[in-house]
């Protein structure tokens, strides 16, 4: 049985976030779709471990944030590997508070959805919440960003805390002792394309990053990276 035929399933890239009390945060996620259209619901899968799915059991009601193919990984990696926990997730972004009081990420969006919880499902590791959604609006004529292009073009990896996280398994004698992997969020820095993006150059040597590089996904430090085997 090959589980990564699972990943031919069409997702889209969303910020899931919620409330609790005056406190706010979101998620990536990836397993929200429509369920029916009178009225309009969606079923959003959000991990119990995650912060996200305490403020939604709490507050009952959850915003969806639908990300553009533009999306930096900056962002996904903001939402999408680091803890609500750790750090306010909202402070210095560009959002709005929505009808339901939950916020609602403007950066890269190419359109929202607010929903009330109606029901919710057990199903282990994760939580199904059924929201009837209760506001919306397009913000974008852009593209929106799908899993697949996130993977395959973006380079991106899943977090293990989501539904569609894969152990990666590495086939037997292979080594790339050059490439340093990420160890919170799996991004691999290969010194043959180095890290344009934030000033390093294709040929760099993962030794020779300045102390203060920082992962270009999720923003952690260099300590947080080991060589690949």
């Amino acid at each position: 049985m090959n589980i990564k035929t699972v990943q031919k399933i069409c997702y889209g890239m969303y910020v899931i976030s919620s409330k609790k009390g005056g406190q706010l945060n979101g998620q990536i996620a990836n397993t929200l779709f429509q369920i029916t259209s009178d009225p309009p619901t969606v079923a959003v899968s959000i991990n119990k471990q995650n912060l996200t799915h305490e403020y939604i059991q709490e507050s009952k009601v959850f915003t969806d944030s639908i990300l553009s193919k533009e999306a930096p990984m900056t962002l996904i990696g903001h939402f999408g590997f680091k803890s609500g926990r750790e750090l306010d997730k909202f402070k210095d972004r560009t959002y709005k508070i929505g009808i339901t009081g939950a916020p609602i990420v403007l950066e890269n969006t190419i359109g929202y959805l607010e929903c009330e919880v109606l029901s919710s499902t057990d199903v282990g590791t994760h939580t199904i919440f059924i929201g009837k959604i209760v506001d919306c609006e397009i913000l974008s004529d852009a593209e929106p960003m799908t899993y697949a292009y996130y993977h395959q073009v973006k380079g991106g990896k899943s977090p293990k805390t989501a539904p569609t996280y894969i152990k990666e398994e590495k086939p037997q004698g292979t080594v790339v002792s050059s490439k340093y992997k990420c160890n919170v969020c799996g991004y691999v820095y290969s010194p043959e394309e180095g890290d344009p993006a934030s000033g390093i150059k294709p040929g760099t040597p993962f030794e020779d990053l300045p102390d203060d590089w920082v992962c270009p996904v999720c923003g952690a430090p260099k300590s947080e990276f080991a060589k690949e085997e």
